[in-house]
């Protein structure tokens, strides 16, 4: 594997601590102070990552994301600073950050960022045919699959409804990596995530000063996506007037930025997504006509996972394989009462919801098989039929004061069983790690509040342990 290469647009003194890591882990760190030398670099594509601070003399870093976007740079940057602010980060992040953080710098961070692929690709989230596969055998499936390759090639736009977690994204990625675009980007747009006039200025970009807050040109979507393919993911949330300005930039190929005065031409795929029953939406006056019918060239409708027989297990053995891989865990089989299970369950999440509880049934299983208590669904009794140790409870033993490792999910060598809360402390911190101390991402992997989250760590914190 090539070695990985790293940008630093900062000062030396706060990358020279992490030198020796770089040097022992085959990764190339280039440091820099000012625009004219990073954009050198990103133009012979010779970095996979890129941080920088939020100004240094003579530089700001939003004019390095206005030039990465016009030269169609994509290395993922991350702005890091001395001293933050929820709204410097939510500007940056706004600006096409990948992440914001504070100093210091460290090794394990930037480790767990670096990008699985190098060098460095001109075109950001490209997507070949080996790269996209949906798991699936059912006739339901296969029909919308040979459906999807056979219009990728063309250039009509294609609506893939279905409910929420049935992998419409994943259907859009195939049409792409089909439709002789698979070189050019792949860029998807979230039209529930924003407000309109956020929502606008993200789709079409729009000019400096255009309205309070644009310090400077900002590309829009359709551009960025110009060459490739645009994913308008749930497009029954955008509103009316914006409707209308997606059917112009639709019919002439052409767009205008947020206070420009310039016609801009673009070469763009349009797929959509949607939720939602759109020809309902139509009649009730949520979504315009003409729109519908420009968007619904191709329809594919995507079947719910209850509907989907036998793949329910191939796609559990599948996110099964890959979470045990992931956790460093061996092979696990699922007990015959859980598979039963997950063929009764109605999956009302599909296969979003499969994938959550698979992650954390490999959690809790550990060595494994699983079973059905693994699952932990809502109002289920943790592993009721393990006994308790309070003598080795750490909420009730101040004493301890580390965390359980992976394999405190089984009895030791002593035949002692863990507890509750130990496996469960396990779990927290894991989900922890999985999200990168994102406590919103742990609370919802846990199936727990955020609030619940919290007061466990507090718990942890009180009896000794290193908690964040």
């Amino acid at each position: 594997m090539a070695a990985k290469r790293i940008l630093f647009i900062s000062r030396s003194e706060l990358v020279s601590p992490l030198h020796a890591e770089f040097k022992s882990h085959e990764c190339q760190a280039m440091v820099v102070d000012d625009r004219a030398s990073a954009l050198k670099v990103l133009e012979a594509r010779k970095a996979d990552l890129v941080f920088t601070l939020p100004a240094l003399p003579g530089y700001r870093a939003q004019e390095l994301f206005d030039a990465m976007q016009l030269a169609g740079y994509t290395a993922p940057v991350i702005v890091f600073t001395e001293k933050g602010s929820a709204e410097e980060a939510r500007y940056y992040m706004e600006m096409g950050a990948q992440d914001y953080w504070l100093c210091p710098l460290t090794w394990e961070k930037i480790e767990a960022v670096l990008p699985v692929d190098a060098p460095m690709r001109p075109v950001p989230q490209q997507a070949r045919p080996q790269d996209v596969s949906i798991i699936g055998r059912h006739p339901s499936v296969a029909r919308v699959l040979a459906l999807a390759r056979q219009v990728a090639p063309s250039k009509a736009t294609v609506l893939i409804s279905g409910e929420s977690g049935t992998g419409k994204e994943m259907f859009a990625r195939v049409i792409h990596a089909h439709s002789g675009r698979e070189n050019g980007p792949f860029v998807a747009v979230n039209c529930a995530a924003l407000p309109e006039h956020l929502l606008e200025s993200e789709l079409f970009g729009h000019e400096k000063g255009s309205f309070t807050g644009a310090i400077s040109r900002k590309l829009g979507k359709f551009e960025l996506a110009s060459g490739g393919t645009l994913l308008l993911d749930e497009i029954s949330e955008m509103a009316l007037a914006l409707q209308a300005k997606l059917l112009r930039a639709l019919q002439e190929g052409e767009i205008d930025r947020v206070g420009g005065v310039e016609t801009v031409k673009v070469d763009v795929r349009v797929l959509a997504t949607t939720n939602r029953n759109l020809e309902q939406s139509v009649e009730k006056g949520e979504f315009r006509q003409d729109l519908f019918y420009r968007l619904n060239v191709i329809p594919l409708r995507l079947p719910p996972l209850a509907q989907r027989g036998e793949d329910v297990l191939l796609l559990a053995d599948f996110f099964i394989r890959r979470h045990a891989k992931e956790y460093g865990l061996g092979v696990l089989q699922f007990s015959d009462e859980a598979r039963d299970w997950l063929m009764a369950h109605d999956w009302p999440g599909n296969v979003r919801e499969l994938q959550n509880l698979m992650e954390r049934a490999v959690l809790l299983a550990g060595a494994g098989p699983i079973r059905l208590v693994h699952f932990l669904m809502d109002g289920q009794e943790w592993s009721p039929d393990l006994p308790e140790d309070p003598d080795a409870d750490p909420v009730a033993n101040p004493g301890v004061q580390r965390l359980p490792q992976a394999s405190a999910m089984a009895p030791d060598a002593d035949g002692r069983i863990p507890t509750i809360q130990e496996m469960e402390m396990h779990l927290i911190i894991k989900s922890l790690d999985k999200t990168a101390g994102n406590r919103t991402k742990a609370s919802e992997l846990l199936g727990i509040s955020v609030r619940t989250l919290r007061n466990k760590l507090g718990e942890y914190r009180k009896i000794g342990l290193d908690i964040p």
